[in-house]
């Protein structure tokens, strides 16, 4: 959830530089040309069968192809610290699903964590922008940044959804070839987007830095961190894998501080403090917190 976050954030300046769903076509193509060796079906898997395949399919549109394009049209609306922010929902959302749909029990601590992220949530509308605040702004901006939020809600929902159908595929497939599977079928639904972009994209203007900048965020967006939440699956909860999402607003905010230029108002920075809060009620031993 750490690299998440910093791909979001980073997501920025790329989405300035492509077209959107270019930018997506390109970043499956990386990943599955790095993949090409996770695809082969491992002598002790047992063939797909016809539910597996169409939970791979939904994995891959609503985790990797929806949660794409909202992800990254709602940051360049908006900017890092509210997608880091606004996705700290995450855990909430996760929690209610697998109640919904997997029928796992959620815990008084786990609830107290979702409790966390809502308040973070609203912390970030009270806060609001130093360019939204500004009498200046123009309506059409602050339709722009309204839009950014509600797409990025959006992407809140796919990526819930990709947590609580990755914990069903985890028991039917591996963790690499889930990760291999389901880049293949994002790379799929973007290519007829990709392909109409690419024809009349100069990619001889993009510079070496965004190029670089691509392949990080392609290997880690497609590769590094499926696998890894996909291993982490195999052995908790989808409801207790949601709290870790709160790495995902931490780390966003620090890039979009560090890197991006970005500030950090003081609510902004209590809002992050309180997505550690509920991480640290979900995570720390019981006898710390006296919570059962």
């Amino acid at each position: 959830m750490a690299l998440v976050g910093s791909y979001v954030a980073l997501s920025k300046p790329l989405a300035a530089t492509f077209p959107v769903l270019l930018l997506a076509w390109l970043r499956f193509g990386i990943g599955g040309v790095a993949m090409l060796g996770w695809l082969k079906r491992p002598a002790d898997e047992e063939p797909m069968s016809g539910q597996t395949r169409r939970l791979l399919f939904l994995e891959s549109f609503l985790g990797n192809f929806l949660f794409t394009l909202c992800m990254i049209t709602g940051v360049s609306l908006t900017d890092a610290l509210t997608a880091g922010v606004v996705m700290a929902s995450i855990p909430a959302v996760i929690a209610l699903m697998s109640w919904g749909f997997l029928k796992e029990r959620i815990g008084l601590r786990t609830w107290l964590a979702i409790g966390c992220a809502v308040l973070g949530i609203a912390l970030l509308a009270v806060a609001g922008h130093s360019g939204e605040a500004n009498a200046a702004v123009s309506d059409e901006g602050s339709s722009r940044a309204l839009l950014g939020k509600v797409l990025l809600l959006a992407a809140v929902v796919c990526e819930a959804s990709y947590a609580v159908i990755g914990k069903k595929l985890t028991g039917k497939l591996s963790a690499k070839r889930i990760t291999s599977l389901i880049n293949l079928w994002g790379f799929v639904l973007t290519t007829p987007f990709g392909l109409y972009f690419a024809l009349g994209f100069d990619f001889g203007a993009v510079t070496a830095d965004v190029w670089v900048l691509l392949l990080f965020y392609a290997l880690a967006a497609c590769m590094w961190t499926v696998w890894l939440w996909m291993t982490g699956l195999k052995t908790i909860p989808a409801a207790q894998s949601g709290v870790f999402t709160v790495m995902l607003p931490i780390s966003a905010a620090l890039v979009g501080v560090l890197a991006l230029g970005e500030t950090l108002n003081a609510t902004q920075l209590l809002a992050l403090g309180v997505a550690v809060l509920g991480m640290l009620f979900a995570t720390l031993p019981t006898r710390w917190l006296r919570v059962r």
